[in-house]
């Protein structure tokens, strides 16, 4: 295994830096990241249609992680109810350490190798689910644990991982190694590493979410209509799909409570 996350990018002294030249190079670090992306297109691709095909047959995803990782995992989960209009139930985010460690790091969670496994079955893990682990340096054992029992309950996986030939990558059925490099700060897993999974979170659950019909044209027309903006966004919306006036769209829309269903209660109605 390759320990790219942990290497020297050779950027010293930098306490004695300014602020600017800091920002500086932290942005000519963050270059990368997007290239780090696209050489992984194709093994996102995999991923992306592993986890179509469990969610169009009424699956789930699940999101595992520690740290950095698990808190991104818990964030692209929680997003996509109120983005897509989907059950809270279909793309589940878990953290080592439980719901408190999203906040505050509990010691050690993440050393744990049976308890990743234990958290999927509170959730009642079966085979038409995937779970993605996601860790930055493809080893943490809370993540590692749950995939290889996984593999022994005929559960298909996927990973997120940034050094190549990892172990989690080995035990994943449709691994994603996105090769970020050396941090800015030594090991700081939580700057380009972090950066690049967050990119493929979005990957992923936008790609699968547009595949299940959750957008038509390039709208959200399943948000749920959760404050002020998103009214206004859903009633302009309605008005270009309609031709209603700005007063009669945001009524239907209130009425019928999304895009999708104001429409199709306009046209239904004539």
């Amino acid at each position: 295994m390759n320990l790219h996350t942990e290497g020297d990018s050779g950027r010293d002294n930098l306490e004695h830096l300014t602020i600017s030249e800091l920002l500086r190079g932290m942005n000519e670090e963050d270059y990368s990241v997007a290239e780090a992306v696209e050489n992984a297109l194709s093994e996102i691709t995999t991923l992306c249609e592993l986890v179509y095909s469990k969610l169009k047959n009424g699956g789930r995803l699940f999101y595992m992680g520690a740290g950095t990782s698990g808190r991104l995992g818990v964030v692209d989960a929680s997003e996509c109810p109120p983005t897509y209009g989907v059950p809270h139930g279909m793309v589940i985010g878990i953290m080592a350490g439980g719901d408190s460690a999203i906040r505050k790091a509990v010691e050690f969670a993440e050393d744990d190798t049976e308890q990743g496994f234990k958290d999927l079955q509170a959730h009642d893990i079966r085979e038409n689910d995937v779970v993605v682990g996601i860790s930055a340096s493809g080893r943490t054992p809370y993540v590692l644990g749950a995939l290889k029992k996984c593999a022994e309950n005929q559960i298909q996986t996927g990973c997120i991982v940034c050094n190549s030939g990892s172990e989690i990558a080995k035990h994943a059925t449709a691994p994603v190694e996105v090769i970020t490099g050396p941090e800015f700060v030594t090991g700081s897993t939580r700057m380009k590493a972090g950066t690049a999974t967050k990119l493929v979170l979005n990957m992923i659950t936008t790609s699968v979410m547009i595949k299940l019909g959750k957008v038509e044209g390039n709208k959200m027309v399943d948000m749920q209509l959760t404050n002020y903006k998103l009214i206004e966004r859903g009633t302009r919306m309605v008005m270009d799909k309609t031709a209603l006036d700005e007063t009669s769209a945001k009524k239907i829309l209130l009425e019928n409570g999304s895009v999708r269903k104001a429409v199709d209660a306009f046209f239904n109605k004539k």
